[in-house]
């Protein structure tokens, strides 16, 4: 277990991107956090550690959306409103699961007993308004 503080957007996006650096493709990581606690920043900084220069947006509305870095093809979900598992087969999910891209997946514990060997990347509110905890832990299925 790795444990992280930031005092700053901008922190946690450096962190994603150092943390790029430890990704393959087959990799899945999976992000717990309250609204707001920087899920999507902690993805930004992957996407720009894997080379990605373009927008990086929430997949709130659009579910997932997928990313083409010089690293790897990128899948990046967001689970808040799948609210069980049959929707996320509906969705096609197992076909991300192939080993050819990385897939982000913010609001995981919404699909915790679906997600495979993982990394876990969990993210709380600190002391003061802007800090994060950031929590960086290898998981089993």
């Amino acid at each position: 277990m790795l444990q992280y503080l930031s005092h700053a957007t901008e922190d946690t996006e450096a962190l994603g991107m150092r943390f790029a650096a430890t990704l393959h493709p087959g990799d899945v990581v999976a992000f717990t956090g309250d609204l707001g606690a920087g899920k999507t920043a902690f993805s930004r900084g992957i996407l720009r550690g894997l080379g990605y220069n373009g927008r990086v947006t929430s997949p709130t509305f659009a579910i997932a959306n997928e990313y083409h870095t010089p690293k790897a093809d990128v899948a990046h979900f967001d689970m808040y409103r799948i609210l069980d598992v049959e929707a996320l087969w509906e969705l096609g999910f197992e076909e991300y699961l192939d080993g050819h891209r990385i897939v982000l997946i913010e609001w995981s514990e919404n699909i915790a007993q679906a997600l495979p060997p993982h990394k876990q990347v969990s993210i709380c509110y600190g002391a003061q308004p802007d800090d994060r905890i950031i929590t960086i832990t290898e998981e089993s299925a």
